[in-house]
């Protein structure tokens, strides 16, 4: 393999024919980088999916009321029921499948009209009244202070964590928002923390401009009573949070007289299903990449192995006298495999440090553009698959090299010193 003579004759044989070996090389590094290139675009593509989601607990689900759309028990269609106090403890009675549960209230819409004010300061934002485990189904980056803990829900405390966004607008850069007092509809709280969305685009901004306080507080400050608007649950290790949602609006629909049947009266969002759903497009996107760029690569590896098979035609008396003069056959298939190896490789290894190279300049390009995309982020492959590349490189090159080995070593000494190009 580091025979110097046979480095030499490969160099040679591949100068002497320079545009072929270009175009013969060519073929190689364009399957290889389009196959480097559509990964790391699909690895984008999911980057910016996933993002989206933040750090939302894959096994959770969310759910709220609606309207029934069927007549139950004397009722008629169209009524409005809402979950409750006493709906959170019969979740967490009747269903053991259920690990973490937050009932959820928003109080008023960021859209409307200003809802707080600090000072000379006002705005209009998003107001929840939550439990502390919320932070664990859809977590937040805490900035400064802390999030909303038991003993502010068992107090019914008036305390608020704010978005990035409420904190830039009611207080100076200078400021220390912890400890501070804003008015909410009226209401003084005082300022506990101040958090950063996970997530990416739209649904980030939306969540920096929120302030959440204890459920607790809302109901009693606001009048909501033992109100919830909804809930945020995850399934216990080893359950699917499918079923346990089956079975908690089975529960709810038992609860508040709604016939079995009436799929419309509770709404619901699965992260579990959708998570599984994203997974298995991607997988078909990553199958589809690898079958086309694989598809490019072949063709590219069937030009070498023509070039070769007529560099060996070339080549026959030269491996003619190589043969009378004691060479082996293992020693001319290696020569061959050699200079197949390594023109695919050489070949394959440029294709794929561009490619890793394009990706990286897009990446940087998204970056300086604010690097939030909502439909690509952070595209690159990781090592695994530079790896896998690689292999499939040295691969390509042993089987571009192996036929026309086979047809080098098939002649006989004597016939091949008669051979005339």
């Amino acid at each position: 393999m580091f025979d110097r003579d046979r480095w030499q004759e490969v160099f040679s044989v591949l100068k002497k024919n320079r545009l072929r070996t270009f175009f013969t090389a060519f073929g190689v590094f364009w399957g290889i980088f389009m196959l480097v290139i559509m990964m790391g675009s699909g690895n984008g593509l999911q980057n910016a999916v996933l993002s989206d989601m933040g750090d939302m607990a894959s096994n959770s689900f969310f759910m709220w009321t609606q309207r029934t759309t069927m007549p139950y028990k004397g009722f008629s269609t169209g009524r409005w029921f809402e979950f409750s106090n006493a709906d959170t403890r019969a979740l967490r009675e009747r269903i053991p499948e259920i690990g973490l549960i937050a009932p959820r209230l928003q109080a008023w819409g960021g859209q409307g009209q200003n809802n707080v004010v600090r000072g000379l300061q006002t705005g209009a934002y998003d107001i929840f009244g939550d439990y502390p485990d919320f932070q664990k189904i859809s977590p937040l980056d805490i900035l400064e202070g802390r999030f909303i803990n038991t003993l502010d829900l068992e107090a019914s405390r008036k305390v608020a964590v704010i978005g990035q966004l409420v904190r830039d607008n009611l207080f100076t850069s200078d400021e220390q928002p912890i400890g501070q007092h804003i008015r909410i509809n009226g209401v003084y709280f005082m300022v506990v923390g101040t958090f950063k969305s996970k997530r990416s685009g739209g649904q980030a901004e939306r969540e920096n401009k929120a302030i959440y306080m204890p459920l607790s507080t809302m109901q009693r400050t606001f009048n909501y009573g033992n109100r919830v608007g909804w809930y945020s649950i995850t399934a216990k290790e080893g359950h699917s949070a499918m079923a346990v949602e089956e079975k908690a609006k089975h529960l709810m629909k038992e609860r508040h007289m709604v016939h079995p049947d009436d799929d419309q009266a509770i709404g619901g969002f699965n992260v579990e299903k959708e998570f599984h759903r994203m997974q298995g497009l991607f997988r078909g996107i990553k199958a589809l990449i690898w079958i086309v760029g694989t598809g490019t690569l072949i063709a590219g590896i069937v030009g070498v192995s023509n070039i070769m098979l007529i560099v060996v035609r070339e080549r026959t008396r030269e491996i003619g006298v190589q043969r009378a003069l004691g060479a082996t056959p293992a020693h001319i298939i290696g020569q061959i495999l050699t200079e197949a190896v390594f023109l695919t490789t050489l070949a394959g290894y440029v294709g794929l440090t561009l490619g890793v190279g394009l990706l990286e300049l897009i990446n940087r390009a998204l970056a300086n553009a604010g690097g939030e995309g909502q439909f690509f982020r952070d595209p690159g492959i990781d090592f695994s698959m530079g790896l896998t590349a690689l292999g499939i490189l040295v691969l390509s090159g042993l089987l571009a090299g192996f036929i026309p080995a086979r047809r080098a070593v098939a002649v006989r000494p004597i016939e091949a010193l008669r051979y005339e190009n």
